[in-house]
């Protein structure tokens, strides 16, 4: 049997297939969710797995999640990212995930999900607001990490993202440093998201997924802005894809 939890996101969409082992892959969505449903069965059909077959088990979440036709169920990201999580932490812990769309704190507790909040009702504090901020410095989302950890931040005070671009504007107007500038995107973006994970009863082990998952520094800025160590997470952005992956051998094995 196959198992694979496919997690569509609003920038990338993630695939974890789960035979023996855990193998990932991941390709951007793009502005269609079906089409990018069909490139990522076209992609399973050339790594030798068939999702129409009776020994293939799929399992849909995220963004564009409905998108995908040819899976068994849909399951919200909530529970895909607790169970994601908690298999690459392998214990319970409390999860930050920073999305393309939105930005989720969820805390599991005794392998199950005990406390959540979401922020989607604004791009800031999100990575469509890294993006965004990126592009306006002419930088990729690595570079505007790298060159923000030898920046001192400045305060960027919008809680809008089309008026926090209007400062960065004004102060790239201004000729401000290029580094004060992008530590003060990240700074933005560590604020909003610990005043989310305030609202949100942590655990004392503390997780990072989602597209920055990976990043060393915005974890120890996380760390100093909730109080309490937060851990990168390597392969994080595929947390709600492996938890996907996870729910379809629960439902479907043998």
């Amino acid at each position: 049997m196959d198992y694979i939890g496919i997690d569509i996101g609003s920038t990338a969409s993630k695939i974890a297939v789960l035979k023996n082992n855990f193998n990932y892959f991941s390709i951007p969505t793009g502005w269609n969710s079906k089409e990018t449903a069909s490139a990522i069965q076209k992609m399973l059909l050339e790594k030798g797995i068939d999702v129409t077959s009776e020994e293939v088990h799929t399992i849909a979440t995220g963004y564009g999640r409905i998108s995908v036709a040819y899976a068994d169920a849909v399951v919200t990201e909530i529970t895909c990212h607790a169970k994601g999580g908690l298999h690459l932490y392998g214990q319970d812990c409390s999860i930050v995930d920073v999305g393309g769309q939105d930005t989720k704190v969820i805390t599991v507790e005794q392998g199950a999900v005990s406390d959540f909040l979401m922020n989607d009702k604004c791009s800031a504090g999100t990575g469509k607001f890294i993006e965004i901020m990126a592009n306006r410095l002419g930088l990729t989302i690595d570079e505007l990490f790298e060159l923000a950890q030898k920046g001192n931040a400045i305060s960027i005070s919008s809680l809008c993202t089309v008026f926090a671009e209007s400062e960065v504007i004004n102060f790239m107007g201004e000729g401000r440093a290029k580094a004060d500038i992008a530590a003060g995107v990240v700074d933005s973006v560590a604020k909003k998201v610990a005043a989310l994970g305030f609202k949100c009863r942590l655990s004392k082990s503390v997780i990072l997924t989602g597209g920055i998952s990976h990043c060393n520094y915005f974890a120890e800025l996380m760390s100093r802005k909730l109080k309490t160590e937060v851990i990168p997470m390597e392969l994080g952005r595929y947390a709600g894809a492996i938890g996907a992956a996870l729910i379809a051998r629960e439902r479907f094995s043998e």
